[in-house]
């Protein structure tokens, strides 16, 4: 393809005149562009239609085929784009309420989005396919932060002081076995160990309280799927007390769903106002061991509750010594937009607000779970 081609597949039919029609080969291609991204309109004829750029109203044929096209020409990040905009710029609901359809759509993280948005109209029919799209993008987020989310944990919880309780389910294998590989007995085939060397405890009760408290707010729709499996992935640490609370101007504890992620995203209603305070003020009525506990808030801060109140609790929250972080985005751009006026009073108080990607994560907990200055790590790690 030539650099003409390319800049005419851009700009759509209206550049043939000056950068001459496609080759035969890339007629497809242009098509299943154009179906989306051609915003141009002809004045009505006499039977009263337009002409415009899309996939007809024919349903499931034309969308299978469009959604074949579109994936035979491109990568899969990218037709995951091309698919959220034919829903958001030609109001394709075809995608998301037709089996046959969206059972072809390359899963993504605005898809889900979207899902969660429209949830109430999804048809009975479309349901369960509509949990399988959830699901393949759950399960890839599950893959890309559940083991360094559970080695940031493990690894801040003080197992490494040793102790001489000489039990057997406090041994620490790795370490005894590399301190008496000198002593291997060849004839035996075994080590003859010296000395043994043991955990100080094992963690088998909850050791700390970690509530993330997610805004269910539109706009905040990527940073809710990414939140909800880190409650979930948290959820599942017996180290860990974790609750899952979203909120509009109500507040939903969605705790009891975090043992399957996709029924906890599907308990997820996007849209509504916005009653920060409300949701922060039960928040802490969890919290039994201020200085055992982390509070994650992820939202915009745009308050449509009382603003005065909200600054307070938080106050009050730092002052207890929990462990507070805002998270104004936690999203594959980690770049948020926000009340930076609000966010000021925060950061004020010692609180750090901040957007990041998911794979900063796993060492805000690490900071957290260590004492260390959240602030000053967040200063460190993004540029909010």
């Amino acid at each position: 393809m030539n650099r003409n081609e390319r800049w005419r597949l851009i700009l759509g039919k209206e550049a043939d005149a000056g950068l001459g029609a496609l080759p035969d080969e890339l007629a497809s291609l242009d098509a299943a562009l154009d179906a989306i991204y051609d915003e141009a309109e002809k004045p009505p004829d006499k039977g009263g239609g337009s002409r415009q750029g899309g996939l007809g109203q024919r349903g499931g044929i034309r969308l299978a085929r469009w959604l074949g096209d579109i994936r035979s020409y491109f990568p899969s990040d990218v037709v995951a784009v091309i698919q959220q905009d034919a829903i958001e710029r030609k109001g394709l609901t075809q995608l998301l309420f037709e089996p046959e359809t969206l059972g072809q759509v390359t899963p993504s993280i605005e898809l889900v989005g979207t899902l969660m948005s429209l949830k109430g109209m999804i048809p009975d029919t479309t349901k369960e396919t509509a949990r399988q799209v959830v699901r393949a993008v759950v399960e890839e987020i599950i893959k890309r932060m559940q083991s360094s989310l559970e080695t940031a944990v493990r690894g801040a919880l003080d197992r490494s002081r040793h102790a001489p309780l000489r039990s057997l389910p406090n041994l620490d294998w790795k370490k005894t076995i590399g301190a008496n590989l000198r002593n291997y007995d060849a004839e035996r085939r075994t080590i003859v160990p010296e000395r043994f060397h043991f955990w100080a405890r094992q963690h088998r009760r909850k050791e700390w309280n970690v509530i993330v408290c997610m805004d269910q707010s539109g706009s905040m729709a990527d940073s809710v799927v990414y939140g909800a499996v880190t409650g979930a992935i948290l959820a599942s640490m017996p180290a860990l007390e974790t609750h899952v609370i979203v909120f509009d101007t109500e507040v939903a504890d969605l705790t009891a769903q975090c043992s399957d992620p996709v029924d906890l995203l599907f308990g997820v209603q996007l849209g509504g106002g916005t009653d920060i305070n409300r949701a922060v003020a039960y928040c802490q009525g969890l919290i039994h061991d201020p200085r055992k506990t982390i509070f994650i808030l992820i939202t915009d801060l745009f308050e449509g509750g009382n603003a005065a109140e909200l600054v307070r609790r938080m106050e009050s929250l730092a002052g207890d010594g929990v462990r507070s972080m805002v998270m104004l985005a936690l999203s594959d751009s980690g770049v948020p937009v926000y009340d930076e006026a609000m966010a000021k009073r925060i950061r004020n108080l010692g609180t750090p607000c901040f957007g990041c990607t998911p794979g900063l994560l796993p060492e805000f907990l690490t900071g957290a779970l260590h004492g260390a200055d959240l602030e000053a790590l967040a200063k460190r790690l993004v540029k909010t």
